[in-house]
C-alpha cells in the first residue's frame, strides 16, 4: 500500500464551473500551456486561429462556440498530477455539471469582472454548498473595464452567501490594468503582456516599501488609491483560514485575465497549497479511505459517439480508493459481475491514451458496451459496496419525439435511448404502451436542439419534435400502487421511464397537491435516482 499513497498524495482533481462567456475555457487552456500539456492555445471564438479550445471537441459544440458537455483534461505541474473536469457553462446543460462536481473534490468559480454573480453561478454554487466543496473563485478578464472591485466581494458575498478572503488585489482595470498586489508578500506584480496563446512574459515584483519604483511603475495616483484601499481591505476582509476554505466556508479570491495570462500562474500555484489530496468518500458501508483502501471507483459519466468512425461509447469513473491496474479483473456492483474495464484510457478532450494504471482522484475512461450506467460502482471482486448516488434532475420541458422516416426505427430508438443513457435527456413511454410513444424530458430547451443534432449526424436519423405543456414531473415512492386506480387531475399524464418506474406529469403546481389528496398514502419525490 505505501507505494501508491504517494502517487494519491500528488492527485488534486477540481471542476471549474461558470456562467457562460466568464472565460472558463481560455483559464482551463492556459493551466495546459503551464503544464505543457498544449503549446499553443486555441481561440475559443476562432478568430485569430483556426484551433477550437481543446476542451470543446462535440461538432455542435465547434459550430456554436459554447461547451455542451463535460470535458476531463490531465497535466502535470510542479510535482502535482491534475485533473480538471471542465463543464459547460450554458444553464441548459446544469444536469451535466452537477454530476460532474460529484465527481471533483473542489470548484474553481470563475466571474466575469464586469459582470459579478450571474444567474448559473448561483445555481451551480448551491450544489458546491450542498456538497461541501471547497472553492477558489478567479475573477476574470481584468483586462476590460471591470466593476468596483469591494463591489465585487460583496457580491459574491451576498449572493451566494460565503466569506471572501482575497488573495491579491487588482491595480486598475481594462487599457489602465497594472498589475496586482500579492497581500502575503507585500508585492505588486505588474507583467509584460503575452500575446497569440504563449506562457511567456515576464512577471516583475516590486515590495509595497520601495515606492519610487512603484510611482515610475504603475504612477502616483494607482499607488494613492491602492495604499487607501490595501488600509480598507486589510481592516474589512476576513482573515485567511485554511481550514474555513476546505470546508466550503471562506472563499480565497483572485483577480487577473486569463487571456493575457495574468495572474493565471499565481493562481494555480496558490490553489495548489490550499487543496488537498482525494478525500475519503462515502459508500453504504461508510467512508472509503483512497489511500488505504484498494480500487474502488464510480461512474459520473457516459458519453456515446466520441469517436464518430467507431460508435464507441465511453464511462467516465472517478477512482476513488486505491490503484487502477488494467490487469486486475473488478467486480461491477449493479450489474452483478465480474470483469476486466475494456480500453482504459485517459481523454484529452477528444485525444485518448490508453493507460495501464491509475489512482485515487483520476478519471478515467473504459469503453462500455452498454452495461454501466452513472451512479454505477466498480470495486475489488471480494468487495460489496455502494457510493452514494447521484439524484437525477427533474426535467422541466417536455416534448414527444417522432422519426420522420419511419424505415429508420432501429437507428432512432438506438440513438435515443444512448443518447438518454449519458444522462442528458430523460426519455419516458406513454403508460400501457411500448416505443411507439416517446416523450423526451430535459432540464434546459437547448439540449432539444443538441438532440436532433446529435441523432441526425451521428444516427443518420430525423425527427421532429412536438413541445407538451406539461411543466412538472414527480416519481412515484410507492412502488406497489395500481396506477390504472390512481386518481389525478385533468392536466395529469401517467408515464414511465425506462426502467419501468411509475412517474406522473402535471401542467399545474396545484395539481400536484390534489393528486396527493385524492390517493391516500401515495408518496411523489421531485428526483429520480440515476
Amino acid at each position: 500500500m505505501e507505494t501508491y499513497a504517494d502517487e494519491i498524495n500528488k492527485r488534486r482533481t477540481f471542476a471549474i464551473i461558470s456562467h457562460p462567456d466568464a472565460g472558463k475555457t481560455t483559464l482551463t487552456e492556459k493551466f495546459l500551456l503551464y503544464g505543457g500539456a498544449i503549446n499553443l492555445a486555441g481561440s475559443v471564438k476562432g478568430k485569430a486561429t483556426a484551433r477550437h479550445a481543446v476542451s470543446d471537441w462535440m461538432a455542435i459544440e465547434k459550430e456554436r462556440g459554447i461547451s455542451v458537455t463535460s470535458s476531463v483534461l490531465q497535466f502535470s505541474y510542479d510535482g502535482f498530477c491534475i485533473n480538471i473536469l471542465d463543464t459547460p457553462g450554458h444553464q441548459d446543460f446544469s444536469e451535466d455539471t452537477y454530476r460532474t462536481l460529484m465527481a471533483a473534490d473542489s470548484a474553481v468559480m470563475v466571474i466575469d469582472a464586469s459582470k459579478g454573480v450571474e444567474a448559473q453561478t448561483r445555481k451551480l454554487f448551491k450544489v458546491c454548498v450542498m456538497r461541501h466543496i471547497p472553492i477558489f473563485t478567479f475573477i476574470n478578464k481584468m483586462d476590460r473595464d471591470a466593476n468596483d472591485t469591494f463591489e465585487l466581494l460583496d457580491d459574491i458575498e451576498k449572493e451566494l452567501g460565503i466569506a471572501t478572503c482575497p488573495i491579491n488585489w487588482p491595480i486598475g482595470s481594462g487599457k489602465n490594468f497594472k498589475g496586482v498586489y500579492e497581500r502575503e508578500s507585500r508585492c505588486v506584480i505588474t507583467y509584460s503582456d503575452t500575446e497569440k496563446g504563449t506562457k511567456e512574459g515576464h512577471a516583475t515584483r516590486i515590495p509595497m516599501e520601495d515606492k519610487e519604483a512603484l510611482t515610475a511603475q504603475i504612477g502616483e495616483d494607482f499607488l494613492s488609491q491602492l495604499t487607501d484601499e490595501i488600509e480598507l481591505l486589510d481592516g474589512a476582509s476576513a482573515a485567511y483560514d485554511l481550514e474555513e476554505i476546505q470546508a466550503g466556508e471562506l472563499t480565497p479570491v483572485f483577480f487577473g485575465s486569463a487571456l493575457t495570462n495574468f495572474g493565471v500562474e499565481i493562481f494555480l500555484q496558490h490553489f495548489l497549497k490550499m487543496t488537498t489530496a482525494p478525500l475519503p468518500r462515502k459508500a453504504d458501508v461508510g467512508l472509503i479511505d483512497p489511500a488505504s483502501h484498494d480500487f474502488s471507483a464510480f461512474v459520473f459519466k457516459i458519453q456515446a459517439n466520441m469517436n464518430k468512425a467507431h460508435r464507441d461509447r465511453i464511462a467516465f469513473m472517478r477512482i476513488c480508493s486505491g490503484r487502477f491496474d488494467v490487469n486486475k479483473e473488478v467486480r461491477h456492483v449493479q450489474g452483478g459481475r465480474v470483469l476486466r474495464l475494456s480500453q482504459p484510457q485517459q481523454i484529452m478532450a477528444d485525444e485518448r491514451k490508453i493507460l495501464s494504471e491509475a489512482y485515487a482522484g483520476d478519471i478515467i475512461g473504459v469503453f462500455d458496451p452498454g452495461i454501466f450506467s452513472i451512479g454505477d460502482t466498480v470495486c475489488m471482486p471480494g468487495e460489496q459496496f455502494v457510493y452514494e448516488g447521484i439524484p437525477t434532475f427533474a426535467p422541466e420541458h417536455f416534448a414527444r419525439v417522432r422519426q420522420v422516416d419511419t424505415m429508420k426505427r432501429k437507428q432512432f430508438v438506438k440513438g435515443i435511448m444512448q443518447i438518454a443513457q449519458e444522462g442528458a435527456i430523460q426519455i419516458f413511454q406513454e403508460f400501457n404502451t411500448g416505443m411507439e410513444e416517446i416523450i423526451v424530458g430535459v432540464v434546459g430547451v437547448l439540449q432539444f436542439d443538441v438532440l436532433k443534432y446529435r441523432l441526425e449526424n451521428e444516427y443518420n436519423v430525423e425527427i421532429k419534435l412536438e413541445n407538451l405543456p406539461y411543466e412538472y414531473i414527480r416519481w412515484i415512492e410507492n412502488k406497489d400502487i395500481d396506477l390504472d386506480k390512481l386518481t389525478g387531475t385533468s392536466d395529469m399524464k401517467k408515464i414511465k421511464d425506462l426502467k419501468d418506474n411509475p412517474l406522473l406529469l402535471f401542467v399545474n403546481q396545484w395539481s400536484i397537491g390534489m393528486t396527493l389528496d385524492r390517493n391516500e398514502g401515495l408518496i411523489l419525490s421531485e428526483f429520480g435516482q440515476a
